[in-house]
This record gives C-alpha cells, sequence and structure tokens, in this order.
C-alpha cells in the first residue's frame, strides 16, 4: 500500500513538470520560433501604434468605413466574452434586432435585399471577415463619403477578397480591418467644413 501511494504520488509530480510546465514552455518556444506573427494574434501595427488584429473583428460605425458584421460577444466584440447570442430564429429579441439592422441598411439602399452577413452575427461574435457581396453592398456609401469613383471602390474590395481555404473551404472573404486601412491609405476622410 505504502508503496503504491509513493509511485503515485512520484507519478503525480513527474506527469506535473513534463506535461505542466516543459511541454507548455517548448509548444510556446517553438511557436515563437516558427510562427511568431500567429502566435502573438497576428497584430497590426501603424506608426508604432496597435490598431487591431488580422483575426479579431471590430466595430466601424462612421459612414465612410465598411461596416462588419454585428457582434453580440459582450457589448460587441468583446474578446472575454465571445460567443453568439444563441437565440432561436423566432426569439422577438433576435427579429427585432434584425429588423433594425436591415432598416438601417437599407437607408442606403431603399427596397434592395440586404447580405446576411451585415444583419447577424457570426458564432463567435468576433468574426473579422464579410463577403463580398456584403462589401459591394456597401460600395456606394463609401464611395460617396470618400469622393471616390465607385470602381476605385470595387477594385480595392476586389484587392482584399480572399478565396476558399484550399480552394475549396469556407466562401470568400473580405477582411473588414484590412480593407478600412487600405481605404485610408487611398482616400483619407477630410473634415466637412460646417
Amino acid at each position: 500500500m505504502k508503496r503504491n501511494i509513493l509511485t503515485a504520488i512520484l507519478y503525480t509530480v513527474v506527469t506535473t513538470v513534463l506535461f505542466g510546465i516543459i511541454y507548455p514552455f517548448v509548444v510556446t518556444g517553438l511557436a515563437q520560433a516558427l510562427f511568431k506573427d500567429k502566435a502573438n494574434g497576428q497584430l497590426i501595427q501603424q506608426n508604432g501604434h496597435l490598431i487591431g488584429s488580422h483575426i479579431i473583428g471590430q466595430p466601424f460605425s462612421a459612414p465612410g468605413y465598411f461596416h462588419s458584421r454585428p457582434s453580440t460577444a459582450g457589448n460587441g466584440y468583446d474578446a472575454a466574452n465571445s460567443g453568439g447570442s444563441n437565440y432561436s430564429p423566432t426569439n422577438k429579441k433576435l427579429i427585432d434586432r434584425i429588423a433594425a439592422d436591415v432598416a438601417a441598411n437599407q437607408l442606403d439602399h431603399p427596397n434592395t435585399e440586404v447580405p446576411i452577413d451585415l444583419v447577424t452575427a457570426s458564432a463567435s461574435g468576433l468574426d473579422p471577415d464579410i463577403t463580398p457581396a456584403a462589401a459591394e453592398f456597401q460600395v456606394t456609401r463609401i464611395a460617396h463619403e470618400r469622393h471616390l469613383p465607385e470602381s476605385t471602390v470595387n477594385q480595392l474590395i476586389a484587392a482584399h477578397t480572399q478565396g476558399r481555404q484550399l480552394g475549396f473551404l469556407g466562401e470568400p472573404r473580405v477582411n473588414v480591418l484590412e480593407l478600412n486601412l487600405d481605404l485610408d491609405q487611398t482616400a483619407p476622410i477630410t473634415p466637412r467644413i460646417k
């Protein structure tokens, strides 16, 4: 009995050191050495300031920017509370929110069908991407606010459209933050005279 208890204690100590200390340090070290950008969240810096991540969405509400998907993570894009609303399709709160989002999006395009990803949140609430259709839906507003031809805005969307992974997984997508950063480089928003 004494021998079994001693074996159990030694086994616990050895496995704790191996898998609780050594293994995480080795994996973290390899990740930092081989995949530094990915291991650190694929952060985007501009002029020495952190402005976001390639893989975490953020809200854009100004009319001169492409808008992201709605987020139900905490108060919106809160990585500490990542997740969907879990409302059923018949839930009144969900129906009312989607109806309000559709109405807001249709201000630019009355009586036009709104792309679904502009009114529904992703499962994580942190999705950084929208569909090309959702980006194209916003072209008129962006072109007007930035004083650009719509063809220029469409070219920016095309340049930022990523295809399916490995040619067959997922759907084509546009990273909203990267597109908005390129938009700022192409045609910065000028203050309006009041």
